[in-house]
């Protein structure tokens, strides 16, 4: 066909894929799969704009294309790089790329407090899986950290610029879903921090969705906040029929409770269908929706310790499989019951016997 979009070759830490043109490094290594994709604290697909920001995602490009395989000169941002023909990139596979990431987490965390312990984001913070995968256990800065007092800007949605990461995500979820955004980013360097102008609250029909793209948690939900820890909350799939949106979210429990509901994440943390107000502060029951099933989430999320068994916990063929390669085969067909004079003319026993007699030897040698 005329219209069709010729298709690339790329390859990233030794995987190759074909793409079509004009995908970024990013996207090309998303459809190789997670071990090659770089991480994203700013990045978010369904937000025209936004990436660039945070530098989370740099990489190294040591063949620029078929035509001209020369190497950048530095590393570059995968979420905001086009791919070229015949391009080979470097991510997980590149020392230069993993001591950048410890320096990149190392800036974040300058002016970010330690309240995982209070922060309704532990456990699906994306700052945390991105510290503790790519990060360093120490830290070198001793100056005064930011502080902000928490403000509210709007009457569900509370502010904690203390934790806030500048990645724009809100602004541009303002930009592309509300009719009017009221909030964005005031003063500059050192002094930038999102703020309502003049005292505005939020008030459109999807502003709640500034909650769900945040990376941190900067921006909490009211109602929710301090009710629970995720890990003991278990998500379920649901739907309803609404007006203003898809109706396509997912409902937390804690017991019999619904303690919040949220839009629906694809494997990267992003929200492919936004949600309108109604849906995630309103319907609070479980009467107010179709339940599909439960979440799928990653096995090594906390969220789905010990909430759905052992199909979306731990496989129990990993322990058995472990326990076949390194333990001694147990013969079930022998008897067991068996007395004293019986297992001591036992092989087993005999060779336990030997053994100790050497301990016992080399222990009297020793004296």
């Amino acid at each position: 066909m005329e219209n069709e979009v010729p298709l690339i070759k790329v390859t990233i830490d030794g995987q190759e894929i074909r793409v079509p043109a004009g995908t970024t490094i990013m996207e090309a290594a998303r459809q190789i799969g997670p071990s090659v994709a770089p991480p994203a604290m700013c990045y978010y697909k369904p937000l025209q704009g936004s990436g660039g920001k945070c530098r989370a995602c740099l990489v190294k490009v040591s063949a620029g294309s078929e035509k001209d395989p020369r190497p950048m000169p530095k590393l570059v941002a995968s979420c905001i790089t086009g791919a070229q023909d015949g391009m080979v990139v470097e991510n997980f596979t590149s020392p230069e790329v993993v001591e950048a990431r410890k320096g990149v987490v190392e800036f974040l965390l300058i002016n970010h407090p330690l309240d995982c312990p209070v922060c309704d984001q532990a456990g699906e913070c994306h700052l945390q899986d991105f510290a503790f995968e790519n990060g360093v256990g120490e830290k070198r800065f001793v100056e005064e950290k930011r502080t902000f007092e928490p403000e509210d800007i709007g009457d569900k949605v509370q502010l904690h610029m203390n934790r806030c990461i500048l990645c724009y995500r809100c602004v541009y979820t303002a930009n592309q879903l509300t009719e009017k955004r009221v909030h964005g980013v005031m003063g500059r360097g050192d002094h930038a921090q999102i703020s309502t102008y003049i005292k505005n609250s939020l008030e459109s029909d999807f502003y709640g969705n500034v909650i769900d793209v945040c990376p941190v948690g900067a921006l909490t939900d009211k109602t929710y906040r301090f009710k629970s820890r995720v890990w003991f909350s278990k998500p379920v799939d649901a739907h309803c029929d609404c007006e203003k949106c898809s109706g396509k979210v997912q409902v937390w429990y804690k017991g019999d409770e619904v303690i919040r509901v949220t839009a629906r994440k694809n494997q990267w943390g992003e929200v492919e269908d936004f949600i309108c107000n109604t849906c995630r502060f309103d319907r609070k029951k479980t009467s107010d929706w179709v339940i599909e099933g439960p979440s799928k989430v990653a096995r090594n999320s906390v969220i789905a310790q010990n909430k759905y068994g052992l199909n979306q916990g731990k496989k129990p063929e990993f322990a058995l499989n472990y326990a076949a390669t390194n333990f001694k085969g147990i013969d079930d067909a022998r008897d067991y019951n068996q007395n004293l004079d019986q297992i001591k003319k036992s092989e087993d026993y005999k060779a336990l016997m030997q053994k100790n007699d050497k301990f016992f030897s080399k222990e009297k040698s020793l004296k």
